[in-house]
This record gives C-alpha cells, sequence and structure tokens, in this order.
C-alpha cells in the first residue's frame, strides 16, 4: 500500500456525512453514502422542506429560510447542524459552498472532514490566474494571454490586448458559471468592456480584478476527470464534450468526446494528473479545456464533483461520488490508470424547469411525472408527483443519461428516453432536449460551443 502524503488526513474516518446540499446532487450523494455503509444528515431551506431524500436520511435539519444566503450559504447553521447531529464529515455537492475556500478551511477547523479538496488548491484554482499559472508551471496547455491581473492603466491594457491579437476576452479573475466575462471583437470597444466587467466582477464575486485571453472562435468544451487521493495516486477517468451550451451554460454532456484521437486525449490526460501531483490535489476535480484546430487550451479547474459526472461513471465503470468519500476517509486508490478502461458512448441531458422558448424560470407543483427505465438508462432527479418546483434555486430538476455501445445507439436510446419522459404542471426544456436529439449536425458531432445558441437563433427566425 502507498504511504500517505499526510498521515493525518489519510487516518480521518468517518460514520455520518452531512450534506450540505439540495435537490438532486443531495439525492444523488445520500444513495453513495448509504452504499459505503454511512449515515447521512439531510439539510433543508424552508422551502424544501418536504424534499424526499429528507425522509430517507438518518437525520433532517430545516437550517433556515428559502432564500440561499440565509440557508444553504449559511456557515455557521451548517457547521452547528454537523455538531448537533454528529456527523464527522460535510460533502457540499456543487455549487453553494463547494468551491468556497474559507468554508473547507472552517469545516476542517472544526475537526470536521470536508469531502474535497484542501482550502489552497480551492484557493489556488479559484482564482483564475493563479490557477493559469499553476497549469503553465505544470506544462499544461494554456489559453494564449499573460498569467497576471490587467492593471489599471488603459495604454498597458490596450498593449496586451494587441499583444495577443484580436478577438481578445476579458474574464474576471474570480469569476465562474458564465459570469464576468465579455468578448472584445476590436479595439474600439476595449474601453467599455473592460469597466463594465470590472464592475460586474467587483459586484458578483467581490474583487475587480480581470484577466485578458484570446478569444477562440470556434472551439469545443472538453474536459478530463481526475480522481486522487491522500497517498500521491491520481488517475483520469476519460474525458467528456460539453459544448452544448447557452450562455456558457451545460445543456447537454457526452463522453467521450467524438472525432479525438485516443493519442491526443491520452498526453492531455497524462498532463493533467502529473499537475493534480504537483498541486498536491485530493478528491475529484475537472480539468476544462477548449478544443480547436487540434490543441487543447486549459480554461479553469472546477474543484468539486461536476452536474456531469454521470457520463464519465457511465463510461468507465467507476463511481466517482463513492470514490470522492472514500479518498476523504483517506482509501487509496484501488484503480491504477492501466485498470481505467472507457467503453461505449454515454448522453446527459440536463432537464430544467423553465419556458423552452423564453427559458424563464417555471415555478409550481408537478401534477403528473413519468421517467423512463431499461437498459442503459439512469435518471438522477429528487422530484416526484407533487413535488413543488420554488423560485429560490436552479432550475435543474433532473439529468437524464443514457449508456450504449457506441454514439449512434447512445442518441437513440436518449431520443427513446426523452419520448417517454412526461413532466406535467411546469413547463420544462423537454421539447427543447427532444429537437436537439434530431439535429443532424449534433448527431455527426459537427458542433462548437456557439452552436446551439446558433442553433435556437436559426429556429425562432424559421
Amino acid at each position: 500500500m502507498a504511504e500517505p502524503l499526510d498521515k493525518a488526513l489519510a487516518e480521518r474516518r468517518f460514520d455520518t456525512v452531512l450534506i450540505a446540499n439540495r435537490g438532486e446532487i443531495a439525492a444523488r450523494i445520500q444513495h453513495a453514502c448509504r452504499e459505503l455503509g454511512l449515515k447521512t444528515v439531510a439539510i433543508c431551506s424552508e422551502a424544501d422542506r418536504q424534499a424526499s431524500y429528507g425522509k430517507t436520511a438518518d437525520s433532517f435539519l430545516c437550517i433556515g429560510p428559502s432564500n440561499a444566503a440565509r440557508s444553504y450559504l449559511n456557515q455557521d447553521a451548517i457547521l452547528l447542524a454537523a455538531h448537533l447531529t454528529g456527523a464527522g464529515a460535510i460533502h457540499p455537492g456543487y455549487g453553494f459552498l463547494s468551491e468556497n475556500a474559507a468554508f473547507s478551511d472552517a469545516v476542517e477547523k472544526a475537526g470536521l472532514v470536508f469531502i474535497g479538496p484542501e482550502a489552497s488548491s480551492i484557493a489556488t484554482m479559484g482564482d483564475k490566474i493563479s490557477a493559469k499559472r499553476a497549469m503553465i508551471a505544470a506544462g499544461v496547455p494554456c489559453v494564449p494571454g499573460p498569467d497576471t491581473s490587467l492593471p489599471d492603466d488603459l495604454a498597458s491594457i490596450e498593449r496586451i490586448a494587441q499583444e495577443i491579437g484580436y478577438p481578445v476576452i476579458i474574464k474576471a479573475a474570480g469569476g465562474g458559471g458564465g459570469r464576468g466575462m465579455r468578448v472584445v471583437p476590436e479595439a474600439d470597444g476595449l474601453h467599455e468592456a473592460i469597466a463594465l466587467t470590472r464592475e460586474e466582477a467587483r459586484q458578483a464575486f467581490g474583487s475587480p480584478a480581470l484577466y485578458m485571453e484570446k478569444f477562440l472562435e470556434h472551439p469545443r468544451h472538453i474536459e478530463i476527470q481526475v480522481l486522487c487521493d491522500t497517498h500521491g495516486n491520481a488517475i483520469w477517468l476519460g474525458h467528456r464534450d460539453c459544448s452544448m451550451q447557452r450562455r456558457h451554460q451545460k445543456v447537454v454532456e457526452e463522453a467521450p468526446a467524438p472525432g479525438i484521437s485516443s493519442e491526443a486525449i491520452k498526453a492531455v490526460g497524462t498532463v493533467c494528473v502529473e499537475a493534480c501531483r504537483q498541486i498536491r490535489y485530493r478528491g475529484v476535480g475537472t480539468f476544462e479545456f477548449l478544443y480547436e484546430n487540434g490543441s487543447f487550451y486549459f480554461i479553469e479547474m472546477n474543484t468539486r464533483l461536476q452536474v456531469e459526472h454521470p457520463v464519465t461513471e457511465m463510461t468507465s465503470g467507476i463511481d466517482i461520488a463513492q470514490a470522492q468519500i472514500q479518498v476523504a476517509q483517506g482509501v487509496p486508490l484501488e484503480t491504477s490508470q492501466d485498470d481505467v478502461t472507457c467503453t461505449g458512448h454515454s448522453f446527459e441531458c440536463r432537464i430544467n424547469a423553465e419556458d423552452p422558448d423564453s427559458f424563464l424560470p417555471s415555478v409550481g407543483t408537478i401534477t403528473d411525472l413519468a421517467l423512463p427505465e431499461g437498459p442503459g438508462i439512469r435518471v438522477d432527479t429528487h422530484i416526484h408527483a407533487g413535488y413543488r418546483v420554488s423560485p429560490y434555486y436552479d432550475s435543474l430538476i433532473a439529468k437524464l443519461i443514457v449508456h450504449a455501445p457506441t454514439r449512434t445507439e447512445a442518441m437513440a436510446r436518449m431520443r427513446e428516453a426523452l419520448a417517454v419522459t412526461r413532466i406535467e404542471g411546469i413547463s420544462t426544456n423537454l421539447p427543447l432536449l427532444r429537437a436537439l436529439f434530431e439535429d443532424e449536425s449534433f448527431a455527426r458531432g459537427e458542433t462548437d460551443i456557439h452552436y446551439l445558441e446558433q442553433w435556437l437563433q436559426h429556429r425562432r427566425a424559421a
């Protein structure tokens, strides 16, 4: 057995996990815990008192009002709930506090286990400038542009843009989720873009720091999933294509990414795990790249469980959620890189409670529900007939995942699964998803990160 990098980290066992999240990811984590023989503590806001996963948790506590700032983002309330229930670990899921370095640190200082990376790793990778600097040092290919924040002097910013070459993209150093970024096609729009993005960054992320990169015009969004333990072992679990996006928000994901050679993927995957060893990363993580003209360009690393992790689970055969929990317990990875074999093809559709044309959130009670079943079909959700969709949180209500031997067969399986899925009482994006899986360009794998928005424009004009 490999010697642990940090013996203290490698010996922290726990038998109860507090799930500091809600919705489908709370249900997913609870399922992983129960299969590992762990007890669970579910928390909720006033709006989520009727959550189905609360009924199957060992403890269920309401920690605050419906407003997320006073419940799911209330660090003191979450830590108090862990103390009252005897939880030894906290799983943050995704979103909310999952990539909050201060919360990770507070959990550890409270004598609990944070099921995720160390606070220092979250801080490094959460700041896009420090992340880029760390990746350049580790040999990970990055988008052209300096690894420093932009100066206040506009003349200096103009020189940087000229050196990179237009079009450029301005990004908030502390940004994420598609916010805090602006494309500048030509020099005459630079000053306004800087002013607007600085203010947006200040309001959204608490820091006006910006950086600049070359804007790639027709890239795909490719992800590499990594898994690292506290014994120095690190593996990558194949790759995903998440190019089908609207306003930088993913709609459909698939694994593996079509049309990229195994040699090219292996080269970048190897670099990613070596970077993890260099920064002493632990847990699950995702390296996100733009891919254009045969080259990969690092854009960010997500230091948490991803929404789209199921497509990698389906193709790799590895339960990523369980592995993440076991790593936090100090258990060495049982799988080596040579053991990782990804087979078949998987798609995930994000089902959102929103109008399929305007994309406005849909609020109300689900009056009837029919979800697909059968070989190669998986549904991750927390909803049921009678469930009330509230206006307080993200519109994601379910994830429909399929797996089949080939991409063509997986697309056919997804078409059939979408056809029989029925959610009544609210509006959903199911009509949009059904139409996408009939699109010929998507079927051929001929898409980039701009494809969906262009497709929507043509659809409206028709």
